[in-house]
């Protein structure tokens, strides 16, 4: 009985990068979420990042801006299917 490698075992490297990108994609919406839902939150003291409320949204809708462009993009390269003229390059 043949040991099965590790392609076999977990599918295609690409199969899990795939959905790395997706998760990472939806962290960065929600951390920027995040950012926004405290924008008014006092900041306590020692923080190792002390922003304040500008600055928080400012953050917040760079990082939503970025996960729902590199989730758009993830989608359009990842999950879209093969046409004719990519096969031809194969």
């Amino acid at each position: 009985m043949p040991i099965p490698t590790t392609e076999e075992r977990l599918g295609s490297p690409q199969r899990i990068v795939r959905f790395f990108t997706l998760f990472m994609s939806l962290v960065y919406a929600a951390l920027g979420t995040w950012f926004w839902l405290t924008v008014y939150e006092p900041t306590p003291a020692g923080t190792l990042l002390p922003l304040g409320p500008k600055t928080r949204m400012l953050l917040g809708t760079v990082f939503i801006l970025y996960g729902l462009i590199r989730f758009v993009r993830t989608l359009r390269t990842q999950f879209r299917k093969p046409t004719p003229q990519d096969e031809e390059f194969n």
